[in-house]
C-alpha cells in the first residue's frame, strides 16, 4: 500500500519579462506531451500552473518536466499531492509498472489504466484555485485519442464540467479544452511550430528512467511524431 502524501510544493518563478497581457487562467499541467504543448500555446494566460501527484508510477519524472518547462517560461508552479488517490483508487496506473499493459492505445488494452474520475477531481481543485485568485479560465490538455478510453476526457464530459464550474463560482469560472477533438499527431504539429523541446516531456506509464517503448502511451507517442512528419527526441528502450 501507498504512503499518503501530506505536503504541496510551490515552485515561483518571476514573470515580469514574460507578461504581456492579462493572465487569466490556471492550467492543470502534467509535464506530459500535451499539456506542454498547451502550455506554450497559452503562457501569455497562464497565471499559474498546477500539477497533480496522485501516485501514478510516472509522476515523479512528468513533475519534472513540469518544473523545467515552467521555469523556462517563468510560469508560477504549484504541486498539489493527491495520496488518497494512490491508496484508495483502483487503476494499474497506481499499481506500479509491472501492471501497465503492452500494446496499442486502445479501449480494449488501456481500460485497466484508468484512474475514476481523475480529471473531476483535479479540474474541481483548479476551478477553485482560480476562483480563489480572482481568474476566469481553467485549461486542460485532452485529446481526441483519449475519448474512447477516458470517459472523463469526452466532449460531454468537458461540456457538464463547464456548467458545473460556472454555476458553482461567483467568478463563473469558464472550462477551455481546445484540443478536445485533435489527434496527438496534431498537438505534435503544432508544438514543433513552437519549437517545444519535447525531449523534456514524459509519457510512459510504466515511470522508467527511460520511455519504456511498448505500453500504450509509448506507441502512442511514437504514431505522433512519426504522423506528423516530426523527428521524435525520445529515448526509448525499445
Amino acid at each position: 500500500m501507498k504512503t499518503p502524501f501530506n505536503k504541496t510544493r510551490t515552485m515561483t518563478y518571476d514573470t515580469t519579462a514574460a507578461d504581456v497581457g492579462p493572465r487569466d487562467s490556471v492550467i492543470i499541467y502534467s509535464g506530459g506531451l500535451d499539456s506542454t504543448t498547451l502550455l506554450y500555446e497559452e503562457q501569455e494566460r497562464i497565471a499559474l500552473a498546477v500539477t497533480f501527484d496522485y501516485g501514478s508510477n510516472h509522476a515523479a519524472r512528468e513533475i519534472a518536466c513540469a518544473c523545467y518547462h515552467c521555469k523556462q517560461l517563468g510560469i508560477e508552479h504549484v504541486v498539489i499531492e493527491l495520496g488518497f488517490m494512490g491508496k484508495y483508487f483502483n487503476s494499474s496506473l497506481l499499481s506500479g509498472g509491472e501492471a501497465i499493459p503492452s500494446g496499442n492505445y486502445d479501449e480494449e488494452n488501456m481500460k485497466s489504466t484508468v484512474v475514476p474520475f481523475r480529471n473531476g477531481i483535479m479540474l474541481s481543485i483548479a476551478c477553485g484555485l482560480a476562483e480563489s485568485r480572482g481568474l476566469t479560465r481553467v485549461l486542460i490538455a485532452n485529446h481526441g485519442g483519449d475519448h474512447a478510453i477516458y470517459p472523463d476526457c469526452r466532449p460531454e464530459f468537458v461540456k457538464a464540467m463547464n456548467g458545473a464550474m460556472q454555476a458553482g463560482t461567483y467568478e463563473g469560472v469558464q472550462l477551455a479544452a481546445p484540443y478536445t477533438n485533435l489527434t496527438k499527431a496534431d498537438l505534435v504539429r503544432r508544438g514543433a511550430r513552437l519549437d517545444i523541446d519535447y525531449g523534456h516531456t514524459y509519457s510512459c506509464y510504466r515511470g522508467g528512467v527511460q520511455h519504456c517503448g511498448t505500453c500504450g502511451t509509448c506507441t502512442e507517442r511514437k504514431e505522433a511524431f512519426r504522423e506528423a512528419g516530426v523527428p521524435d527526441p525520445t529515448v526509448y528502450e525499445q
